[in-house]
Formats: C-alpha cells, structure tokens, sequence
C-alpha cells in the first residue's frame, strides 16, 4: 500500500522533526534555484515544485526522513529538452517520468538494488559527496574576503556548537546568526535573493500545452526513461544511506512508487521532476530529524518562505549555506573506504575508483552506476568460472560452478589431457546452472565415446539431475 498510516513514523520526535525539517527548507533553497537556473525553470515554480515533492513523499514514501525535491541531477537531464522544445515538454515528460516509476514501483524494480555490489554503492556516496563540495567551491569564485570569512566561521561553529548544545541544530542557529551579520550591507555578501528572480507567480493546477500526439510522445519519452532512471538510481541508493544512519530500516518499493507519484503530481503543477536529494537528506538527520514529519515540515516551511515569509528568504546570506554544504559534503563522504583501501583487493578498490570518476566526471549517476554494475558483475563472472580439476587414481573430481563462463574451460581440459588417465568424472562439488553447463558435459561424454573411452560420472546432486531431466525434455 501506497497510502498507510503508521503513528510511530509520525510521532515522538516531534521537536526535533520541526527543527530539522526547518533546516532542510532553508539549505533547499539555493540547490534548488540553482538547479532552476542550470534548466532553465522559473526559481519560484522549481521551489514549489520541491516542496510538492517533499509533500508528496512524506506521506507516500517508503523512508522517513529522506528528503526528496526538485535535484540537480534531474536538471542535467532535462535541460535538452527543455531548450530543444519548450518548458511544457519539459512538464509532459515529468508527467510521464511519474507515470513509469509508478509502473516500475508496481513491478518491483527496486529487487534489482541487490545487484549493486558494496564498491559500487561506496562509489556512488563518495561521488555525490565530493560532487556537493565542488559545488560549493565553484560559488566562491570571485568573492570578497567577507564571503571566504563566513564560509570558514560557518564551518567552524557547525563543529562547534555541537559540543555546547544539542537542543537546536548547529544549522538553524548559524543560519540565523549569520543572517543577521550579512544585514550590514558593508560585508557585500551575495543573498540568495540574488541568485535568481523570485518575482515569478506559483503555478496553478493544470495540463501541459502540448499536442497529445505519437509525436509528443516521441520527443518526451527518451527523457523520460532517462529521468526515471537517474531519479530511481539516486533515491534508492540514497535510501540505505539514511537506514544506516538512522538505524533503521525502509521500504524501497514503497518509495519508488511515492517517487513516482510525486513527479505526477508536480508535473500537474508545471514543475520539474525530483527525486531524493543526498545532501539535504542528510542535513535533515543531523539536524535531528528521523520521522515523516520532518519532510512534512520541510515541505511547509518552504511553502510558507515563498508565499509569505519570500521577504526574509530573499536575505539569507548564500555563504551560510555554502558552508553547511560543504560539511555536509564532508559528512556524507565514507572515509572508512579510504582507510581500507590498503586491505581490501584491489579488484574492489578499482570498482569503487572507477564508479567515483565516472560519476565526478559526467555528472551522470546512471553512467557511473552502470559502468560500476556491469564491472562487479565481469569480476563475478571471472571469479564464478574458475573450475578446480583434482586426479585422484582414475578419477577426476571438479568443483566450481558449470555455466556458460565456464564451459570452454571444463571441455578444454579434457580435449588437453590423455583421456585414458580417467574413467571416473567426480561431479559432487560441481553446481549446474544452465543449458551451456550441460552441453558441456554432454561435449565430455561425446568425446570419450569418440575415442571409444569409457566414462563414469559419479556424485551429481538432485539438483543437477533435475535440471538436467528438464532441459532434456525441452529439447
């Protein structure tokens, strides 16, 4: 079920739910104008847009506390599109984005998380981490040295507050304060006013203004596919990343289908496709929030910033939050990985490099999580088809799995070896998988009886046996 209530994900961590949840709007707000910007969306319909999101998932999603809004990753993919042919194909393709993820929620799509090996998934976190620290230092090109003195005093006092009080999160009190400073127009300091025009209307409830032809479907689906994807990718390895540090425990297809439905909902709104955002997640569990209230929160406070409180928003000084990102960045990046390095096989390191550069370096999470996937599977399937031979008099006994990565190697050996040595082929440590695994045995018999050799084979398990029965069957 999409829609349930559980009491306990809601309540009984009320406070600190409000107070991350506040957190988690304000360090919204310039990631998601500057992905807006980056799109070529209006900032006020990205941010309402994101609080939409934050809305939708809160309620339907399958991980308390997982923040998800209109991200910067989606953005990269839409931006084709939307200079291609216009805001409104942008709008019908989040449309059909939701629609797929629904489909694919539906169809347990989330099962194929189990395919992404640990290097990968360590990649993908490294990555994002350092993604949002570079981030972070291109907004500080070309600034004043109140800018840099803000930064590094907001990196300090995230550190330090911490050890004088936990009752309010280090971000909400350095957020305050530093607005406060930045309000002596002598320091120059960019506000996120700046960062784009805020003066936009919010969007209404409606449909896109576009042709419902086989030629709009055309032009939208392949961004579509792509942002189901890139969105679907980001929110469920980002999911087990909040599990760990909440120690706790989601549901991966319930939130597939919230993330679906939420980009629905959006697209109705005109807004851009979202989907769970790393950086923001993880202010929102160290700023104390762990319940579904505290995205609810999130979602309504940024409502309520850009409906009615868009004055005080406008002056909240863009260095504060650059220097909350960057210990964010700091926090989410796994050093434990760069410590075992030295102990782990160098096979897994490599997966694990090669998943961070990809992703560093295309800004594509798909890409990298692909390339990352499909490397861990070659490693596994190199490993899987080694075969062990062991003579033993006239018998030979193999171990190791028989499957298509491994036939070649199984009928070579005999084809290389004095096929009188044997009579006995010892099969009790041997797994059959496939149709491939089986020809190859079938290729061993035939080769004896060529010679006119005689062959036992021995040990072959219940399993084996009935695989073998059914494959003959169908032939």
């Amino acid at each position: 079920m999409i829609l349930q209530f559980n009491k306990n994900e809601w309540f009984g961590n009320i406070k600190n739910d409000m107070l991350g949840g506040l957190v988690t709007s304000i360090a919204l707000i310039p990631e998601v104008i500057g992905f807006a910007i980056i799109a070529g969306v209006n900032p006020m319909t990205a941010l309402f847009a994101s609080f939409i999101t934050l809305t939708v998932t809160s309620i339907t999603g399958g991980r308390p506390a997982m923040v998800s809004a209109a991200a910067g990753s989606m953005a990269l993919v839409m931006v084709t599109l939307i200079k291609t042919h216009g805001l409104e194909y942008m709008i019908a393709a989040t449309i059909l984005t939701g629609i797929i993820q629904l489909i694919l929620g539906y169809l347990g799509i989330h099962q194929l998380m189990k395919f992404i090996s640990k290097p990968v998934m360590l990649g993908f976190v490294n990555a994002l981490a350092i993604l949002i620290f570079l981030a972070q230092v291109q907004q500080l090109d070309n600034k004043n040295l109140a800018t840099y003195g803000m930064v590094g005093g907001t990196i300090a006092l995230m550190y330090l507050l911490p050890r004088i009080t936990k009752a309010i999160p280090p971000a909400l009190i350095v957020i305050i304060a530093m607005t406060i400073v930045s309000l002596n127009p002598g320091f120059g300091l960019q506000t996120v006013g700046d960062l784009g025009d805020m003066s936009g209307a919010l969007p209404f409830l409606g449909l896109p203004s576009v042709p419902f032809t086989f030629e709009t479907l055309r032009i939208i689906f392949p961004t579509a596919i792509a942002l189901s994807m890139v969105g679907l990718i980001e929110s469920l390895l980002t999911l087990p990343l909040i599990n760990d540090m909440t120690d706790s425990t989601g549901d991966n297809q319930r939130e597939v289908k919230a993330q679906g439905l939420a980009n629905i909902v959006t697209g109705f709104f005109g807004g851009p496709a979202g989907c769970a955002m790393i950086g923001q997640a993880v202010i929102n569990v160290k700023s104390g929030g762990r319940k579904r209230l505290s995205t609810l929160t999130a979602g309504l406070a940024l409502l309520l910033m850009i409906v009615a409180l868009k004055g005080i928003m406008i002056q909240i000084p863009t260095a504060a939050l650059i220097g909350i990102m960057i210990t964010v960045a700091f926090e989410t990046f796994d050093w434990q990985s760069v410590k075992t390095i030295r102990t782990n096989s160098f096979v897994e390191t490599s997966i694990m490099l090669v998943t961070i550069a990809i992703v560093v370096y295309t800004h594509n999470l798909a890409i990298g999580i692909f390339t990352g996937v499909l490397l861990s599977m070659i490693v596994f399937f190199a490993k899987a088809s080694k075969l062990e031979f062991s003579a033993q008099g006239d018998t030979i006994e193999i171990s190791g799995q028989l499957f298509f990565a491994s036939a070649t190697s199984f009928i070579a050996y005999f084809q290389t070896n004095d096929l009188q040595q044997f009579t006995t082929l010892d099969l009790s440590r041997v797994h059959l998988w496939d149709e491939s695994g089986i020809d190859a045995l079938h290729t061993v018999i035939d080769l004896y009886e060529k010679n006119k050799q005689s062959l036992t084979i021995i040990g072959m398990t219940t399993t084996n046996e009935k695989l073998v029965e059914r494959i003959a069957s169908l032939r």
